[in-house]
């Protein structure tokens, strides 16, 4: 589900031909030593592929709409080798439509003290051109990434990587397809909004289907189907029977097995990626999909609640920005339920009633049948267990009815007190920063969502790149938030992004 396409990135060195046949071969050369070293750095996730030195508006334009035409190509990198008028990039900007990090490096690490002279100048004047082009992107107010530092720097290296991550989210937001097996719960106004506008800014396609329109597909899973899904289950997780017989516990078990493959099967045969449902109005459902789509949203579909069509859309967004990750923690659907305010101890319970990406997991998973007061079906199967520690972010995307506000807020994920026998759901816990009381509180009044999509392995930076290339205003919630400067901030976001 998450084969995401081989993207590449074009490494475009930005020159003039003022001095000569001789330099612009060595920024040619220079440009193709640089992107042998990115290539070979593990913190370079997607090959760099260099292109022809960009000489002349026309050059400029003509590879920026080559850019545009490619569908391997998920953006532009910049470097001013030397000094490149920027009055020739005008119309190339203007045309373009992929994103753009401008790399602002220097081919030697150290000035030559002992040979340095004029000509070496001219050719290695990136602080000079990098100024220049600097100067356009702010001068047509051209959204775009900077990253500053030696291109054998771990540290440039790494946030390149990341910023790379961050344009390949902004190919595939286009292509994010979100069905939605009946509406947002009724009267609850923070899941819904404008998805038209929501196609315009992110190119999300977000259809509605009769829950009934699915119930065939699960109803031609066979037995067979059924029971070697169910053997995978019992083979792959713990089983916490709570004095049900085995056979009728199976059987809840079974009927989760052939809503994974039927639900599957609809969502390939229409092309969507991302989905909601929801608990009250199931059809001919026999049980709320529940391990089901926790099996789903592990293999990559983005997924929400309660008729919820923007969690899901994020949630696989950041499925596909994590994409092929060494050591990846995790991304996935969350929910705040419940405070902990004993002084020291402070945090949030976050779950879902049954649906938690147990890619989320830490150590034993287990699969418990147990009934479930809303939904008005049989006791849905599911997976239990307890989230991964450490620093994460949790982002809601809401729509405040002029625009769009994406907020995120750095988390520290803890450990539980104590064991929670009776709560048969996934669970995280976390302390938002700076502190529960602040980071609470921020997120209230940014209009923040109870729905959120998690993420361990992005960071707050690369959640604003993202939201800065789509045109909507981030707001972050981190360690130096002050509610009053928050709050302020909030009202001049008013004004800028209205």
């Amino acid at each position: 589900m998450l084969d995401i396409k081989q993207y590449k990135f074009w490494l475009c060195p930005c020159t003039q031909d003022l001095y000569g046949d001789e330099v612009l071969e060595h920024v040619h050369q220079h440009a193709l030593e640089v992107a042998e070293a990115l290539n070979a750095s593990d913190s370079i996730p997607f090959e760099v592929v260099v292109k022809p030195n960009l000489l002349t508006s026309d050059v400029i334009q003509e590879t920026f709409n080559a850019a545009n035409m490619d569908p391997e190509c998920a953006g532009i990198i910049t470097w001013a080798h030397t000094f490149s008028p920027s009055k020739s990039y005008i119309l190339g900007l203007q045309d373009l439509r992929k994103p753009l990090c401008q790399f602002a490096t220097q081919y030697n690490e150290e000035i030559p003290y002992d040979t340095i002279d004029m000509d070496f100048m001219n050719e290695n004047q990136a602080a000079h051109g990098e100024r220049e082009l600097g100067h356009i992107f702010a001068r047509m107010r051209w959204n775009h990434k900077v990253v500053f530092g030696f291109w054998k720097d771990a540290e440039a290296q790494k946030e390149l990587g990341d910023w790379m991550r961050v344009a390949v989210g902004v190919n595939e937001s286009r292509n994010i397809r979100v069905c939605r097996f009946a509406d947002t719960m009724r009267n609850v106004a923070v899941t819904d909004g404008d998805k038209v506008e929501a196609h315009v800014k992110f190119g999300w396609t977000v259809d509605a289907w009769p829950v009934n329109d699915l119930v065939p597909y699960v109803d031609a899973v066979t037995d067979a189907e059924a029971k070697a899904l169910a053997d995978e289950y019992y083979d792959t997780y713990e089983l916490v029977l709570d004095g049900r017989d085995p056979e009728e516990f199976r059987r809840h078990v079974e009927v989760q097995a052939a809503q994974e493959i039927g639900i599957e099967r609809f969502l390939e045969e229409h092309n969507y990626n991302a989905f909601s449902d929801h608990f009250g109005d199931l059809g001919g459902l026999k049980q709320l999909p529940s391990l089901a789509i926790q099996r789903l949203m592990q293999k990559g579909y983005g997924f929400g609640p309660e008729g919820d069509w923007k969690t899901p859309a994020m949630v696989r967004l950041m499925k596909v920005m994590t994409a092929g990750m060494k050591d990846a923690k995790g991304s996935a659907l969350m929910e705040d339920y419940t405070y902990n305010l004993v002084k020291g101890k402070e945090g949030i319970l976050e779950s879902h009633m049954s649906e938690v990406d147990p890619s989320v997991a830490d150590g034993r998973i287990a699969i418990r049948a147990t009934p479930l007061s809303m939904g008005d079906r049989e006791d849905p199967a599911r997976l239990i267990f307890t989230g991964k520690t450490g620093p994460a972010i949790a982002t809601s995307l809401v729509d405040l009815g002029n625009r769009f506000r994406l907020i995120i807020q750095d988390v520290d994920c803890k450990p539980v007190e104590k064991p929670m026998p009776m709560l048969p759901t996934g669970t995280v816990f976390w302390e938002p920063r700076p502190n529960l009381k602040v980071g609470t509180a921020a997120w209230i009044y940014a209009g923040g969502a109870h729905h959120t999509a998690f993420s361990y392995d992005l960071t707050a930076d690369q959640m604003v790149d993202w939201a800065e290339a789509m045109g909507i205003e981030p707001v972050v919630i981190d360690a130096n938030t002050n509610l009053r400067d928050f709050q302020r901030d909030l009202k001049l976001g008013e004004v800028y992004y209205r």
